[in-house]
């Protein structure tokens, strides 16, 4: 379609009816005589092609006007089309106030109508010719575009697009690359990967690389000739003209040398984050504008994923902690208030251990559900870790409006959560705090937030507790306790006492519980409950409740070896001991390392460590049952635990809390519990042995019910090992008179 080459007039095809001398003045302007090199140049041939297909016309030229010659590369034979543009006395019928040449039908112009082009084979009726105006502002030559078919009208846009391209080949044949290090930067250009664009001073693309072309979905050559701002969004077209005149006008372009993020526009109108690099300078077609384009999609997209996760919580898709931080941070700033609640959520971690992480997570996901239907609008439901959430509430710090909103929270998991086959039963306990009441900044808050937490779950969860400042100190005091137990155990301060457990009928000594008591060096012997809630919620749990069991194995063993005839002891667990899945390990090594048979001890279970079992927990307790190890439930019935409990743990004896039988004879309700769980131990094979006895009455009423074991102050608070022993050899010398007299008797 395209000539390959500039042909001269004067050889082969030349035309010479139309001299360059015979020009009209006004089209004049001819500069220097000089040569080009158009001898296939790909660009140029591009070039004309956009053309074309901008005018929708089937040709398209480029007349070159050298010293009195003409040149031509264009479409087919058309050699002299410049002479058409400019026949002698054609510029008053059809020159434009740009320079451009339109003649909408060459058979209607009484100047054009017997031309050579409009009568012979080209038999041109339509004609659009741009003037190709050098840096000097000489015409250097013509593009044109005509057709056989006269047109009523060439509109405006595709009049400015002729004229761009028109420009971008007249620098093209000014100052475009020439010999060998021209192919080889153009070779390079469409070679590399990068995205490529290069525009003139008005914005005018003139060079745009392969890869910029598949990268903003242009198909091959037909950004020529575009003003940038077609890839750059409307919404910024403002400061990219501001921007583009700062550069023509000679300053210095902010950006050059620099890389900056942007988005650019593709060709279907769609948007894409790139990286552009922008450089300029001034050569011999004036000023060029150059930028390196890169697409960073796929970075925006891992920054964003990256962001995301810094922001979310990746198993439940909840807000994480840092968000809480910001939330809180940005209200703190502009002076604002806020409620935030730490949830602690009861019942999350043991579904994640005896269920699997699938269901874990569902129940997660239905318990946010559930309490972001209890929540006012514009409140944060977050993540916090583990199976702690956080409630962020913006607005006035309203103490009532936090207990109000904690309460409808706590009575959300009061019905059970059904995911798949199971039934899943989760409590919350609350801690509150206000911004900016109770802390200056967030971090602040939250920790306020985190004491009010611990505070409720140490008052047995299922509460609300509000921050006051007496937490911080408590907390201070809490950990000052956990160093100063750690040294204690170093110390050996730490020691066992043993209540003595009786069998009520007899009144023998029949086994004992191993109680920790703590030798303070200054403050004398210390009750459990002055220090063992900070042992339970410490590190320390695992490695004193070791100790413990080691310890009574001994202590047993040594009775034993001074011919004492003690019974079964009871050493109490701690959560932490179950949940190390060696419980079973550790006790069977302690009895082989004292000589002590299976049914020397017993575990004690709490209802609290009972309300988190799974298979991994249960197993170890199944293997001391199956082995001969006793199994306690102890304080059943004073907290969640259901009747199914009892059937999933493998025990041995259930034990009645001394809060039933402190008022067995007075309260009806307590003696009707009492008497239930005798029942039930009876039912299911346990034996059963009641708390907390002191008095002579609440034994007769417990022998009436069918209780036969029983421990209390009526037979002994908690005794010294030594003064056990004492018990231990005055119980055994009780009975060898009982068993003399019935011999005598019987004799």
């Amino acid at each position: 379609m395209l000539d390959d080459a500039a042909r001269p007039v004067g050889s082969a095809g030349a035309r010479d009816d139309h001299p360059v001398a015979s020009v009209p003045a006004c089209c004049r302007g001819v500069g220097p005589a000089r040569a080009f090199e158009t001898r296939g140049d790909p660009h140029l041939d591009r070039l004309l092609g956009l053309a074309a297909d901008i005018a929708d016309t089937p040709i398209a030229a480029i007349s070159l006007i050298d010293g009195g010659r003409e040149w031509l590369k264009g479409c087919g034979s058309f050699q002299g089309l410049a002479g058409f543009a400019q026949a002698p006395g054609a510029c008053p019928h059809g020159l434009e106030a740009d320079g451009a040449v339109i003649v909408h039908d060459a058979l209607a112009d009484p100047l054009r109508r017997s031309h050579s082009f409009v009568t012979g084979e080209a038999a041109v009726r339509f004609y659009a010719g741009v003037p190709l105006l050098g840096l000097g502002g000489d015409t250097l030559g013509w593009l044109a575009v005509a057709d056989r078919l006269p047109r009523p009208a060439f509109s405006g846009r595709s009049r400015t697009r002729l004229r761009r391209l028109a420009r971008i080949a007249a620098h093209l044949l000014e100052a475009g690359p020439t010999g060998a290090a021209g192919d080889h930067a153009d070779d390079f250009l469409d070679a590399t990967q990068f995205a490529v664009l290069i525009s003139d001073d008005l914005g005018t693309i003139t060079r745009a690389n392969a890869s910029c072309e598949r990268l903003l979905g242009y198909e091959p050559g037909t950004m020529l000739g575009l003003n940038v701002r077609a890839i750059v969004p409307a919404r910024f077209h403002g400061p990219h003209t501001a921007g583009m005149a700062a550069m023509v006008a000679g300053g210095t372009p902010r950006l050059a040398g620099k890389s900056v993020e942007v988005t650019a526009v593709r060709k279907d109108g769609s948007e894409l984050p790139i990286e552009l690099s922008l450089s300029s300078w001034r050569g011999g077609a004036g000023l060029a504008i150059g930028a390196v384009i890169r697409d960073i999609s796929e970075r925006r997209h891992r920054d964003a994923r990256l962001l995301r996760l810094a922001h979310q919580d990746p198993r439940s898709g909840l807000p994480n902690r840092n968000r809480v931080v910001e939330e809180l941070t940005a209200m703190q700033s502009s002076g604002g208030e806020a409620i935030l609640l730490m949830l602690g959520v009861d019942g999350l971690r043991s579904a994640n251990d005896s269920l699997g992480y699938a269901i874990g997570d569902a129940l997660l996901e239905a318990l946010s559900v559930r309490l972001t239907a209890r929540l006012r609008s514009g409140a944060l439901l977050a993540r916090i870790q583990g199976d702690e959430l956080a409630v962020l509430l913006p607005g006035r710090a309203d103490p009532l409006e936090a207990q109000a909103c904690a309460q409808s929270l706590v009575s959300a998991c009061a019905e059970p959560i059904q995911v798949g086959d199971h039934p899943l039963h989760v409590g919350v306990a609350i801690g509150a705090a206000l911004a900016p009441n109770h802390g200056t900044d967030a971090e602040e808050v939250l920790a306020s937030a985190d004491l009010a937490l611990h505070q409720a779950r140490r008052d047995g969860g299922r509460c609300f507790r509000l921050f006051e400042p007496v937490m911080r100190s408590a907390e201070a005091a809490r950990r000052d306790l956990i160093d100063r137990l750690r040294i204690a155990a170093e110390r050996q301060e730490l020691e066992l006492h043993y209540q003595p457990q009786v069998d009520l009928e007899s009144g023998r000594i029949c086994g004992a519980e191993a109680l920790i008591r703590w030798r303070h060096p200054e403050r004398g012997l210390l009750p459990p409950a002055e220090f063992l809630p900070a042992i339970e919620s410490s590190v320390l749990a695992l490695s004193v409740g070791w100790w413990t069991i080691d310890e009574a194995c001994r202590q047993t063993a040594a009775w034993r070896a001074a011919g004492l005839p003690a019974g079964r002891v009871a050493v109490n667990l701690y959560a932490a001991q179950l949940r190390s899945g060696t419980l079973d390990a550790v006790v069977t090594e302690a009895l082989e390392r004292h000589g002590l048979g299976s049914a020397d001890i017993e575990i004690e279970v709490t209802e609290t460590i009972a309300l988190r079992p799974d298979d991994s927990m249960l197993r170890p307790l199944r293997n001391l049952h199956e082995s001969g190890v006793g199994i306690a439930f102890d304080d059943f019935g004073t907290g969640f635990a259901s009747l199914s409990t009892l059937k999933r743990f493998p025990l041995t004896k259930l034990k009645i809390d001394r809060s039933f039988v402190r008022d067995i004879l007075t309260d009806p309700f307590d003696a009707a519990i009492v008497k239930g769980l005798l029942d039930i131990g009876r039912g299911l094979g346990l034996s059963v042995i009641a708390e907390g006895i002191e008095t002579a009455e609440q034994e007769a009423a417990l022998l009436a019910m069918g209780c036969r074991l029983g421990q209390g102050f009526r037979y002994a608070k908690a005794l010294e090992p030594d003064a056990f022993a004492r018990r231990l050899a005055a119980d055994a010398c009780s009975l060898a008179e009982v068993e003399a007299s019935e011999t005598k008797q019987a004799s």
